[in-house]
């Protein structure tokens, strides 16, 4: 089974245009969200699934330097350039990568993977309910419960966020969900504002290595022994999906 990570990816962010390019450790964003997926065992392809509207040229660019994978799309309706992304690359299973997630592990993620290759599952997430940590959602679903999404979805919040056909019409998919043995969704580890900026950068800065991933585990442990560290965006407003 053909395994594609989809990396959703665009420039035009309204509360921090280009955070894909912000520098940590060296690199943008964009890479060691690539980066932070390579090690995993279940992913045959990663793709970077952007815009066609010109302010996302820097992103084909950018991808055609560094030899990744590319396909762009609508801009608003996401849904629709996750699907023509799997098409193009001819995916059974679709792994949906947000590219303002810094600290995704690809052991969530491929654990995921596993569930639907031995079940009969349309989709596997774990964050419904929520447990893990904002932005360390994982979410993977088969190329037939995305074409149903596609095919079937009329609402432009469903198309936005690819995903939400399937959380809103539960009773159409097979679902499961992975459970954190800690309930630790008070966390926010996404960047969407410069004060999460400010918070990603200090985890980087203390624990980036170019030759040995840093996991999730090691989080944790930074932010036990520098708690101080959670001050800096702990005012920044959750998603509704966290809330």
């Amino acid at each position: 089974m053909n395994v594609v990570a989809v990396i959703q990816a665009r420039t035009g962010s309204s509360r921090l245009p280009n955070k894909i390019f912000c520098e940590l450790s060296g690199f943008y964003l964009l890479h060691h969200v690539i980066e932070r997926l390579k090690p995993s065992k279940e992913i045959n392809n990663i793709v970077v699934a952007t815009t066609d509207t010109s302010k996302d040229n820097r992103v084909e660019d950018w991808c055609i330097l560094n030899k990744i994978n590319f396909f762009r799309g609508s801009e608003k309706n996401v849904l629709k350039r996750y699907y023509d992304t799997a098409l193009m690359y001819k995916a059974d299973i679709i792994v949906r990568v947000t590219a303002d997630d810094p600290f995704k592990d690809y052991r969530i993620i491929d654990d995921a993977i596993k569930i639907i290759k031995k079940t009969k599952i349309d989709f596997v997430c774990n964050n419904n309910p929520i447990s893990y940590p904002e932005g360390l959602d994982v979410e993977v679903l088969t190329m037939s419960a995305l074409s149903k999404s596609y095919l079937n979805s009329t609402s432009t919040y469903e198309q936005e966020h690819v995903t939400q056909y399937i959380h809103r019409n539960k009773n159409l998919f097979k679902t499961f969900n992975i459970k954190s043995s800690k309930n630790l969704s008070h966390y926010r580890w996404t960047l969407d504002t410069m004060k999460d900026y400010f918070f990603v950068k200090e985890v980087y800065d203390n624990l980036y290595d170019k030759d040995a991933l840093f996991l999730t585990e090691d989080i944790y442990k930074l932010l036990d022994k520098k708690p101080f560290l959670l001050e800096i965006n702990k005012d920044v407003p959750k998603s509704t999906l966290y809330k």
